[in-house]
């Protein structure tokens, strides 16, 4: 059997995590048995589906390189196909006629909550007197059609996820199958449109569950094969509770704004519920290879900001300094000139064993796109201001001594032929922290900023004087 998966979010929002993780799920599933990833929206709620929403699913799936097979499938063109279901339905005694109103149906359900009963349809029109059924058609009575469900015993779904579940019969009702306008409910036209793109296999999040019994009977009512089920457990935020908006960006493109790679992302979400042994670090190859529904916990898992950080900033390091500057202008409002981003990527000196250059710094100090862009802004921007603790510090050195002086000083017997970065920083550092401290200021307007070693590099010898003569500016 070829496996064939769908993924079908409705276009009533933005594509949340939970939802890419399902996309990815299923992608996965399909290539890991050289099968077909198919995409459906299921934009049935016309008044709250609309194309911006579908362009946001669009544009997140993009992003996350989660690319299906085939036409994307809008469900919203099937209804007549699922119309045509429901009356096939009808013609064979699996479906019948509901004329029951919205005022009796009111009254049964206020009754049966009086009576403490369970809530559900009680079956009025189901075994009608055909002549009566024809009597109301004949006289344009509205109705529903609804579908004659199993009564005795239980329907099981041996879940992937979840393991077997039961439901007995007799608690589902005959739910309504086309409305009086005759337009489908989800209900059936998810089941028809899983049928006719042959979908071997239903992954998606728990809570839907229970709509999985109803489904199956529809497929059993039309002698159709029931498709494999999995449901997986939702995304919790870091307080154990449902995921929602106080919990951070649960938009998925709102996660690419802030700087997340999209290779980090499908690591971190793969890793949400899914595991193989201890590896947290998985390749796309290894996660194709490795990828089970049986790995797949039963538990939620909880959102780790932390977490998701430190594996951005795993990718982060591993990309190539030109993927990485290429990757980096959406994120970058400044120009990068090429002479600095030359001495960005030049190797200058040893550290720990390792040919470095200041852009492996950036690297390493970095956990977002967002992070690297703030960072590198220093090598490209002289300041235009300083932080509140900068200028206090300005101010106190100041009233002690000339300190841009000796700054200055220093920095103009360097010769970088001759003296390393590292070298001229000790030298400074051995006359005071305050020295080093005043050219971290001087260089970048913040008492935090990359290595001095690597600020001077890349800036050199006149960029750095210059910058010294700014800060020589602020001094009382």
């Amino acid at each position: 059997m070829s496996v064939i998966t769908r993924f079908a979010p409705s276009p009533t929002g933005y594509l949340h995590i939970g939802g890419a993780r399902t996309a990815l799920f299923n992608y996965l599933f399909s290539k890991h048995h050289g099968g077909q990833f198919l995409l459906r929206i299921e934009d049935t709620d016309r008044e709250r589906s609309t194309q911006s929403a579908i362009d946001a699913i669009m544009t997140g799936l993009d992003w996350l390189q989660l690319h299906h097979q085939g036409e994307i499938v809008l469900q919203s063109r099937n209804a007549p196909r699922h119309a045509e279901v429901a009356n096939q339905m009808l013609a064979a005694g699996t479906a019948y006629r509901c004329f029951a109103s919205p005022e009796e149906l009111a009254e049964m359900r206020a009754a049966q909550v009086a009576a403490k009963q369970p809530q559900k349809y009680d079956g009025r029109w189901r075994d009608r007197d055909p002549s009566e059924t024809r009597a109301m058609v004949a006289a344009g009575k509205p109705f529903v059609i609804r579908l004659r469900a199993e009564q005795g015993g239980a329907t099981t779904i041996d879940d992937r996820v979840q393991g077997a579940v039961k439901v007995e019969n007799s608690q589902m009702d005959d739910l309504v199958l086309l409305r009086a306008d005759g337009s489908p409910t989800y209900m059936l036209s998810v089941v028809v449109d899983d049928h006719d793109m042959a979908i071997t296999h239903v992954i998606r999040g728990d809570d839907h569950l229970t709509n999985s019994f109803r489904q199956a009977q529809i497929y059993r009512a039309n002698g159709w094969q029931v498709p494999e089920f999995a449901h997986i457990p939702l995304i919790h935020g870091a307080d154990g509770t449902k995921l929602s908006k106080r919990h951070g960006a649960v938009d998925l493109n709102q996660w690419r704004l802030d700087g997340y790679l999209p290779e980090a992302m499908r690591n971190y979400l793969l890793r949400l519920g899914w595991s193989h042994g201890d590896s947290e670090i998985i390749s796309d190859q290894q996660a194709i290879e490795w990828f089970s529904l049986e790995a797949v916990g039963r538990s939620p898992s909880r959102l780790d900001a932390k977490k998701l950080n430190s594996v951005n900033g795993h990718y982060i390091n591993q990309l190539s300094d030109d993927d990485l500057l290429a990757r980096l202008k959406p994120y970058i409002d400044y120009p990068l000139p090429d002479p600095v981003v030359a001495r960005l990527k030049m190797v200058y000196c040893l550290k720990k064993d390792m040919n470095y250059s200041a852009m492996m710094g950036l690297k390493q100090r970095s956990k977002t796109m967002i992070e690297l862009a703030d960072l590198l802004r220093v090598y490209c921007c002289r300041p235009t201001s300083q932080t509140d603790k900068a200028r206090a510090l300005v101010a106190t050195y100041a009233a002690i001594d000339h300190s841009p002086a000796v700054l200055q000083q220093a920095m103009s017997g360097y010769d970088s032929a001759t003296t390393s970065p590292l070298e001229l920083v000790q030298s400074l550092t051995s006359l005071g922290d305050k020295y080093s401290e005043m050219l971290r200021i001087a260089l970048s307007g913040a008492t935090v900023s990359p290595p001095l070693d690597d600020l001077i590099f890349v800036l050199g010898r006149d960029e750095v004087l210059a910058r010294i003569g700014g800060l020589e500016l602020l001094s009382p």
